[in-house]
């Protein structure tokens, strides 16, 4: 387990993604396709297709998660909230990332909390304190990724924040 514990951490440092999102989710199938906004984390690690058999060892050792192959390239995902809170953040809390990886990860640690903590609240019903603790959080993180993208829906998130 020692080995794989280093592999887990080597390739979170390298190829993970601790990654939050302000995400926008139109219902198509419903009636007047109804759109809902959320906030999501997920934790990622890609490598190429050819490397699936590792992702699918960190799978089974961290006991959580999928692995997927998409245009050559293998995923192992966890996106589950509860998964992430039993198991990504005390494994990583006891396995020590690097530098900004690290840095990351505490503050990625810090935004899943609010979101598990209002898990099944409409976001409405949010704090507004937790909103923009996860807006501040947000943009803090993206000094600490390699191609940080430009978040679509976080003038949307600021808009709820007012409404609160």
């Amino acid at each position: 387990m020692a080995k794989n514990n280093v592999n887990i951490v080597t390739l979170a440092n390298n190829d993970g993604c601790f990654d939050l999102q302000f995400r926008k989710d139109t219902r198509h199938e419903r009636t007047n396709s109804p759109t809902y906004y959320r906030w999501k984390a997920q934790f990622v690690i890609t490598a190429p297709k050819e490397n699936i058999k590792i992702l699918e060892r960190i799978k089974k050792n961290i006991g959580c998660g999928s692995v997927s192959v998409t245009k050559g390239q293998a995923r192992f995902s966890v996106q589950k909230i509860d998964d992430i809170v039993m198991m990504i953040i005390p494994y990583f809390n006891k396995n020590a990332l690097a530098d900004n990886k690290k840095k990351d990860f505490d503050l990625w640690q810090k935004a899943v909390q609010i979101i598990h903590q209002n898990k099944g609240k409409y976001l409405s019903k949010w704090k507004r304190n937790d909103l923009m603790q996860l807006i501040q959080i947000h943009t803090s993180t993206a000094k600490y990724k390699h191609k940080p993208k430009k978040a679509k829906w976080l003038e949307m998130a600021k808009t709820l924040t007012n409404k609160n």
